[in-house]
């Protein structure tokens, strides 16, 4: 069993509040919009680390991370790409990677809101985790952890703070 951690938009900070959440996990997951390594290397003192580049990351970050990621955890296959929609509002390209590659879960981030859902169509979950950084419109910081246990997905949980005003 794995215990994951997903995140995305920091938009170069991380809030210590979520660290506890960091120190409890097997992997880390970060869905894009980093915004500095410095991040990422933070993030790797807690627990390994999967990540994409998203559309704010500058040169030093693509040259770490790709723009997508394919991936297995447990017996889960896992795809994760900063833009890549919702079900029903799948960017195109994106949408016909996953009918190539019928993944069992799909993260983007990028939107800044927290969504869970299932995709019956294309038998996967979508998860977006919402944003953690304090660049944005949201107003609530938010990661989600899940648990992997073979092929189960379970255990999920919002974990959320206020965002500080800027």
């Amino acid at each position: 069993m794995r215990k994951i951690v997903l995140l995305s938009d920091t938009h170069h900070t991380l809030d210590e509040r979520f660290f506890p959440h960091f120190k409890e996990c097997d992997e880390i997951w970060h869905a894009g919009d980093i915004g500095k390594l410095e991040v990422t290397d933070k993030l790797k003192t807690f627990a390994p680390v999967r990540a994409v580049y998203g559309n704010i990351d500058g040169h030093e970050i693509r040259q770490e991370f790709r723009e997508k990621t394919y991936f297995r955890c447990e017996e889960v296959k896992v795809m994760m790409t900063h833009i890549g929609g919702y079900p029903g509002r799948y960017e195109k390209k994106v949408k016909e990677i996953l009918e190539d590659k019928r993944p069992d879960i799909f993260i983007s981030g990028h939107s800044h809101i927290l969504k869970v859902m299932n995709d019956r169509k294309l038998g996967l979950l979508h998860m977006n985790p919402g944003a953690t950084g304090n660049f944005g419109w949201h107003k609530v910081k938010t990661i989600l952890t899940f648990n992997i246990d073979g092929k189960e997905i379970k255990d999920l949980k919002v974990i959320e703070f206020p965002r500080e005003k800027n």
